[in-house]
């Protein structure tokens, strides 16, 4: 698992932050080739994966930005490193805040030129975690960009960051 920062410990971690009940509903937004999504399933989640660019059967063709999930859908939702690519962050985090059910949590990491606590919290979510991870952001781009796989996309200028955040929906 090499999509994202840290890869399967990085997800290992976030769930275990959230503190998930075994056997909760949670939406990978952005699922990409659905590694996240098997992992979750062989730890006893129902998960469910939507890409606008699935990579593999495990997820659904689905445009996070606009799903048609009723309101309060799911207990968590999974984002890693796709919300930014997405080209609207808030947008991103008011449809999580939305397919949330009351009490569910956010399980986020992504690159930020703002600050996190602020989207978040202009989202609806309560920041209950947050671990700037800007360092490993850093060597795990780098590499990428060596082995020429890195994803293009237009980055705006000025001081980035990547944290590692655990959101509530109260």
């Amino acid at each position: 698992m090499r999509s994202h920062p840290g890869g399967e410990e990085h997800t290992c971690r976030m769930l275990q932050l959230a503190d998930l009940p075994e056997g909760a509903s949670v939406l990978d937004m952005g699922a990409g080739a659905g590694e996240a999504v098997l992992l979750m399933r062989s730890m006893g989640f129902a998960a469910l994966g939507i890409d606008i660019e699935p990579r593999s059967l495990l997820v659904e063709n689905v445009d996070f930005l606009h799903t048609s999930f009723p309101d309060g859908s799911f207990d968590a939702v999974l984002s890693q490193c796709a919300f930014f690519i997405s080209g609207d962050q808030p947008g991103a985090l008011r449809e999580a805040f939305r397919v949330l059910r009351r009490g569910g949590k956010l399980l986020f990491s992504d690159v930020f030129f703002t600050s996190p606590e602020e989207l978040l919290s202009n989202a609806g979510f309560d920041v209950i975690y947050d671990e700037d991870m800007t360092e490993l952001w850093r060597d795990y781009y780098l590499e990428a960009l060596w082995r020429e796989d890195a994803l293009c996309c237009e980055i705006p200028k000025g001081k980035s960051s990547y944290h590692l955040l655990i959101g509530g929906k109260d």
